[in-house]
């Protein structure tokens, strides 16, 4: 297989969860994605900086993968007002309530996350370093293609009633009357 995506290129990308207090009484700590470290090493929920209200966890590295295909997300994305990372996360019953599952800069594949409505999506400032990086992927793969109109076919189709009415009535004076009917002189 690996000769399908030879021309995808791949970082470990490391995600860093914040946590807060949270404003309710019902929630405790309040989480989300903070930051992400291109090229990070493994880890699992390290503990990155610590003070009384404020933790940060290097919570996991995830693989984040280019593909040709997708050059016109990245464009998009890249053409944002703040580039972003989308960091997908998911419920978990352990120690930490949320766990790292995907990263990508699609914002395409960002929405298609959020749509389930099962993991949490969080937008994470992308790395100036890694936007060269995208954009070095975009301009060794993107081709710009052009829109191309559709163009209507010269059919008459008010000529012929193909398929109006009931085909067994035999009579063409009334196609829409019910079988069995009897017309009235």
């Amino acid at each position: 297989m690996a000769f399908l995506f030879s021309k995808s290129r791949t970082v470990p990308l490391g995600v860093v969860l914040k946590r807060t207090p949270g404003v309710t009484r019902w929630a405790k700590w309040a989480w989300s994605a903070s930051d992400v470290l291109p090229g990070a090493g493994p880890a699992k929920w390290k503990v990155l900086a610590h003070s009384d209200t404020v933790s940060l966890y290097h919570a996991a590295t995830l693989p984040l993968t280019l593909y040709p295909s997708d050059t016109e997300a990245y464009v998009h994305e890249l053409q944002a007002e703040q580039p972003s990372v989308y960091v997908v996360l998911r419920p978990s019953e352990g120690e930490f309530p949320l766990e790292p599952q995907v990263v990508t800069v699609s914002p395409y594949e960002g929405q298609d996350y959020c749509d389930s409505g099962e993991e949490v999506v969080e937008r994470v400032a992308m790395p100036a370093g890694m936007a060269a990086w995208i954009q070095e992927f975009i301009d060794e793969h993107h081709r710009e293609e052009p829109f191309v109109k559709r163009k209507r076919r010269n059919t008459r189709v008010d000529q012929v009633e193909d398929g109006v009415g009931d085909a067994r009535i035999a009579q063409p004076s009334d196609v829409y009357r019910a079988p069995g009917h009897k017309v009235r002189s």
